[in-house]
């Protein structure tokens, strides 16, 4: 019988219980949250004269979780109209209504007594059958387990969200020991399908994958910091974005999400592993014991490694941790010479072989944390995971990491690995020995399109599984390549689907991006029969090549501009009248010119986490690559709703003149980014290539036909420029917008009300490219708008004038 998830219930309310319920929410579940009755009335139940039996006051504490963490930036939600979907309650009032759900999932404090009550009381309410799970993250489940009833047991799991739920994609699954397979699998299955994560089969051992190797790499570097002399801001700048990890890097990475959580962990591994052959690096160095005793817990007490403070001029000043004296400094940029000699290697798996070999103490410190870490996560095969790949997936998607430590010591070399560790003291583990001996040379090989690792039981190399409904570009690119320019790479996705897939810096829209989107239609026009726009890097697509429209703008050259400008309208437009289907499939930041792009396609698979908008006001300019235009023309389409037509045109006209970024393909619903009834959105990134080729085919196959260019765009003329205009006066003479904001807000209303035309009139949406071009020109030629590309090109923020 097919299991399926309408209802759940979340049992707790703190930060994880609530970020959980709200991702729930975001995928369309509806979702019971329930926690404890206040034992005692507030100061403000108490000048309202309530008692302890009233409704407001007995859901007080549930409800004032969730209202925390509906404000809590970055948001836990998709859109905040997804809250309604949540249902509060309390324990003592509204138990029994658990009965109705089909997942239980427990997110209590992490204490074995509590735990064991609550499941307690669950079971009286229970539905035999209904999915029970707990989001523990290292209390043993045999313990839990104790006194419950057989149907129980059967269907108890741990599944371990990381913090913050929405974001994070690791959802590790420890079954019981009388888990039935059928739950284990349909629990991995719908924490990738349906919530969007890396579902991780983990074992019952302490801290399970991600926290037990995540907090050794913590760990190891709070000792390697003092043997190296290392301050907290070098090894930041070591171990943050160029090998690949988040920008908060490690003591900031700690300060975030707080120095008690990590001592927690790492308390409870010293504990529970005593012949862990790393034992003795959990036990906590001195200067973390002195900060857990001063309360230095990171931004929830305002003080960590770093602390945010002012300066005697009134600036705001960060000042990092001095570990040695243990008095906080003003912080110092970080410099190596190992890692000026990555600056020109995009990829940081291309960089590892390089920072290894560094002759100053930045490679000394790589030599020793790769031997360590290499060390360490070969002896936990078999103990925490039977297959190196886990290990692998679960520190990509709970610590944000770009390549796992298999892959890393791939890129290194496996005997370079294993000569980095012997220099260290350390040796392989026998089937390292014994994997090289038979002459495998790598953990993973890719062969046709998929990828394969090393089973350590097999001896030999396996398919990884649950690839089928993934594409994953980088194994592709090489064997089905049929175009390549310095910009984009065209590859064949088979069934007629093309992908074009952008190479340049940051995805950024070039001449060679153009031309290379224009090869692509050329292509699948002749022999193919759709063309999906999609990539795998971080980000989509930041834009437009600002740095080409600067040194055009600087140079006067504005015939070349002009042309240039030209040339991206009509690429753009290509992919609208195109005779194939052309899909977008934006994800992350979709900005500027991307966003143009993703507007002009024929249908969007967007991902859940996209970032989009029309944000070329930041640097002094309109959309000029049909975005002005586009939301002018989607305004029109909307002027028979029943709001009105001003009201309507208004909208869009706000959402390119305040460079609104949708935080989510949701919210981009609502500011007409994407469209109702056509734009599809994927949770689970990792599925969007291969959904959007999916939505080609379907296309092409249903009998898609070239479309006909509009010629019926109705544009208000004066009755909407008189309107803008009076509003931007009003703006400035309030001094909300400074001139120059004025100036190019009142050239947006030009192109959005279609000219001072005296009466509404139809025009044809070259008539708006034209209009949208020209102004895009004439504001280049302002010394505030260089000044501001200028600012952009700098510092990658917009100024404000």
């Amino acid at each position: 019988m097919a299991r399926r998830i309408k209802k759940v219930a979340i049992i707790g309310s703190g930060i994880m219980g609530s970020g959980i319920a709200c991702h729930f929410a975001n995928i369309g579940v509806e979702v019971l949250l329930l926690d404890i009755v206040p034992r005692e009335l507030n100061d403000k139940e108490k000048a309202k004269g309530l008692t302890l039996e009233d409704k407001v006051v007995r859901n007080r504490l549930v409800n004032d979780a969730l209202a925390a963490s509906l404000k809590s930036k970055p948001s836990p939600i998709y859109n905040q109209k997804f809250a309604d979907r949540i249902t509060t309650g309390n324990l003592e009032d509204d138990l029994h209504k658990i009965k109705d759900v089909d997942w239980i999932m427990e997110v209590v404090v992490e204490r074995l007594d509590i735990k064991q009550s609550v499941f307690e009381q669950v079971e009286k309410y229970r539905t035999p059958g209904t999915i029970i799970s707990t989001n523990t993250s290292g209390i043993p489940i045999k313990f839990m387990n104790e006194g419950r009833s057989e149907d129980f047991r059967k269907h108890f799991a741990v599944t371990h969200f990381f913090n913050p739920p929405r974001y994070l994609k690791l959802f590790e699954v420890v079954p019981g020991p009388d888990c039935k397979q059928e739950v284990t699998d349909f629990l991995m299955d719908y924490g990738s399908k349906f919530l969007g994560k890396t579902s991780v089969l983990a074992k019952d051992t302490p801290a399970f994958i991600g926290n037990r190797i995540g907090i050794f790499g913590i760990q190891s570097l709070f000792h390697q910091v003092k043997e190296l002399g290392l301050t907290v801001e070098e090894v930041d700048k070591l171990t943050g974005p160029v090998i690949g990890r988040p920008k908060s890097a490690t003591f900031r990475t700690v300060d975030v999400v707080g120095l008690d959580t990590l001592v927690h962990v790492a308390n409870g591994i010293y504990e529970n592993c005593p012949n862990d052959e790393a034992h003795d690096l959990f036990k906590l160095p001195y200067f973390i014991n002195k900060m857990m005793e001063n309360k230095w817990l990171g931004d929830k007490t305002k003080q960590g490694f770093y602390k945010k403070t002012t300066n005697a001029e009134g600036k705001r000043e960060i000042l990092a941790l001095d570990l040695d004296t243990m008095e906080y400094r003003p912080s110092k940029k970080a410099k190596f010479a190992t890692l000026e000699l990555t600056k020109t290697i995009d990829k940081p798996i291309d960089r590892f072989k390089v920072l290894v070999g560094g002759k100053d103490k930045a490679g000394e410190f790589y030599r020793k944390n790769f031997a360590a870490m290499f060390a360490y996560v070969q002896n936990r095969i078999p103990e925490i995971s039977d297959e190196l790949y886990r290990i692998d997936d679960a520190m990509k998607a709970g610590f944000g990491w770009e390549n796992g430590p298999f892959e890393i010591w791939d890129a290194v070399g496996v005997e370079k690995g294993i000569e980095l560790m012997k220099a260290e003291g350390k040796e392989p583990a026998p089937w390292v020995t014994e994997m090289v001996a038979k002459g495998e040379k790598s953990f993973y090989t890719v062969k046709d399109g998929a990828t394969y690792y090393y089973d350590v039981p097999a001896k030999a190399q396996v398919k990884k599984p649950g690839q089928d409904s993934f594409i994953i570009l980088d194994n592709i690119r090489k064997t089905t390549e049929v175009f390549k320019n310095s910009g984009i790479v065209i590859e064949d996705l088979g069934d007629g689907i093309l992908n074009c897939e952008f190479q340049s810096k940051m995805n950024t829209i070039g001449g060679d991006v153009l031309a290379g989107l224009n090869k692509a239609v050329d292509l699948a026009e002749k022999d193919f029969q759709g063309l999906v726009i999609g990539n795998q890097a971080a980000n989509f697509s930041v834009g437009a090549n600002i740095g080409m429209i600067f040194m055009m703008a600087v140079e006067q050259e504005y015939d070349e501009l002009n042309m240039a400008i030209k040339y991206f309208q009509d690429t753009m437009m290509r992919m609208r009248y195109s005779a194939i289907p052309t899909i977008a499939a934006p994800h992350g930041m979709t900005l500027g010119g991307g966003c143009e792009l993703s507007l002009h396609a024929d249908k969007v698979v967007a991902a859940a986490e996209t970032y989009i908008g029309l944000v070329e006001f930041g640097v002094g300019v309109i959309p000029g690559g049909g975005g002005s235009k586009e939301m002018a023309l989607r305004a029109q389409d909307l002027f028979h709703t029943g709001d009105v037509q001003l009201n309507v045109l208004q909208e869009h006209f706000l959402t390119i003149g305040m460079a609104k970024v949708a935080t989510s393909a949701y919210e981009a619903y609502d500011l007409n980014l994407l469209q109702k009834g056509k734009d599809v959105v994927v949770v689970n990134k990792d599925r969007q290539i291969a959904e959007a080729k999916k939505h080609a085919v379907l296309l092409a196959e249903a009998g898609y036909t070239q479309p006909v260019k509009r010629k019926d765009v109705l544009v208000l003329g004066k009755q909407a420029l008189g309107m803008f205009l009076v509003g931007t006066d009003s703006m400035e003479a309030s001094k909300y917008i400074s001139e120059h904001d004025q100036k190019i807000a009142n050239k947006l209303a030009y192109v959005m009300a279609g000219g001072d035309l005296s009466e509404p009139t139809k025009v044809t949406e070259q008539y708006l490219l034209d209009l949208e071009r020209e102004a895009f020109l004439s504001l280049t030629t302002e010394r505030k708008t260089l000044e501001r590309i200028q600012h952009m090109l700098k510092t990658g923020k917009p100024l404000r004038n």
